[in-house]
């Protein structure tokens, strides 16, 4: 062995020996790979009579392509804190893709199927090259790194995309170890129903989060913003029976990967609970050769379950889809901070906006009530938001008073039981305001 070579074996992809060596020599210059390597203008440089450029090359179907990079892109930062997190990194290996993102609290992952001629590693801008996918034409696309340049053809479409700093892009965490699996429709359906509720403000934090109790085989969310509350409970299959566990997310980021991951019949979930310096809690999602991942929310949430009344004396059931479009026809003229009166008496509803001067409106339709009539007012924004997320022919209004707040629930039909797993409470406003 000559002096300074290493006996260490060295593995590399993406690159290749430049064509203008002879094939011994591209050989013999493989085989000496030393251990530090130098980048230089989209070659790599071991020694000046051995320089190796770096490759990449894949064929996939333009569809699949456009749906995982812009599945990969839609948690990209509008305004990311460095460019580079502006990015999609693709690594072609094997028979597949592999498309990443990540903005150091949300990170995706989505694996497809592909020809890869040249495997290599690549980071371009997210959101071009998602609009320039979804524009190609129904043909098998073709990637190729060449330089600081991709050559991206599709059919008679031609586009050259601008390579940006791998080294420069930190690396994605790890998903989180699985604790369990949850059927991909009932995970969507309950986040959107309790996403609802979930506050915008961001001055304070811990209410834009969405509340994921674990215990055992039942799983419980809650979010709130002060004026109204969403609870909804469900089944799942933990790794574990005896769990118990509490996370706290973001809504915008548990919706966004509620709604992305209904392609699949299970959706396997991941937690780590306990954060490693320089590491976050994760909770992580894993679907359809999809994975995302997202740090947890610090802080003590309220102790919001309490506010549930114990019962509620006074009933009233009304057909939700009659409802709801009342509700909306009496938005139009209650302006904005004023309310929609709801008047519950034996057999009828009567619901009115507007006031004094301004446009006005009303509107009976029929009910069932079970004790006292009573008179409320909502905000009719909110009201519509939890008529919407309901899936039942019937809402049920429980009172206890009529300035306290009401729980609304679903109902199959009109002379059954209450559904109980999903409850949303909302906080009556003064007639005129």
């Amino acid at each position: 062995m000559m002096e300074g070579e290493s006996n260490e074996k060295i593995f590399f992809t993406g690159l290749r020996p430049t064509s203008a060596l002879t094939r011994r020599d591209q050989r013999e210059c493989q085989a000496r790979i030393a251990p530090h390597v130098g980048t230089l203008v989209g070659k790599v440089v071991i020694n000046p009579f051995c320089v190796l450029e770096a490759a990449m090359k894949f064929t996939v179907a333009r569809d699949v392509l456009a749906e995982a990079v812009s599945w990969t892109a839609r948690a990209l930062p509008v305004r990311p804190a460095s460019p580079i997190l502006a990015g999609v990194r693709i690594k072609a290996e094997g028979d597949e893709l592999t498309l990443s993102s990540f903005d150091y609290e949300v990170s995706a992952n989505s694996h497809i199927p592909a020809t890869v001629d040249e495997a290599g590693e690549v980071l371009v801008s997210g959101r071009l090259l998602a609009d320039i996918s979804k524009s190609l034409p129904s043909k098998p696309v073709s990637v190729e790194l060449d330089g600081q340049k991709v050559n991206l053809v599709c059919g008679s479409s031609h586009f050259t995309l601008a390579v940006m700093p791998l080294d420069e892009y930190p690396l994605l965490p790890a998903q989180p170890k699985g604790i369990g699996a949850i059927d991909s429709s009932t995970l969507s359906q309950a986040v959107s129903q309790v996403s609802i509720a979930a506050s915008r403000d961001d001055t304070l934090p811990l209410l834009t989060g969405v509340r994921i109790e674990i215990n055992g085989p039942a799983i419980t969310l809650l979010a709130t913003d002060r004026y109204r509350l969403a609870m909804r409970e469900l089944d799942w299959e933990p790794a574990d029976t005896s769990i118990e566990e509490v996370a706290l997310v973001k809504a915008r980021i548990l919706q966004d990967a509620a709604k992305s991951m209904t392609s699949g019949a299970k959706v396997e979930v991941g937690l780590s609970s306990e954060s490693q310096p320089g590491a976050s809690s994760l909770i992580g999602f894993t679907a359809q050769g999809r994975r995302t991942t997202s740090t947890l929310m610090d802080g003590d949430y309220p102790a919001v379950r309490r506010l549930f009344p114990e019962s509620t004396p006074i009933q009233a059931v009304v057909d939700r889809h009659a409802l709801l479009e009342a509700v909306k026809r009496m938005s139009l003229v209650a302006e904005r901070k004023t309310s929609v009166r709801l008047a519950f008496t034996d057999g009828q509803l009567v619901l009115e906006a507007g006031q004094g001067d301004n446009a006005q409106a009303s509107e009976a339709i029929e009910a069932t009530l079970h004790g006292d009539d009573i008179s409320t007012a909502f905000n009719p924004q909110f009201l519509i938001d939890g008529l919407q997320v309901l899936d039942t022919d019937y809402v049920r209004f429980g009172f206890t008073h009529p300035t306290k707040p009401a729980v609304i629930t679903g109902q199959k039909k009109a002379d059954e039981g209450e559904i109980a797993q999903f409850r949303y409470l909302l906080m009556p406003i003064r007639f005129g305001v």
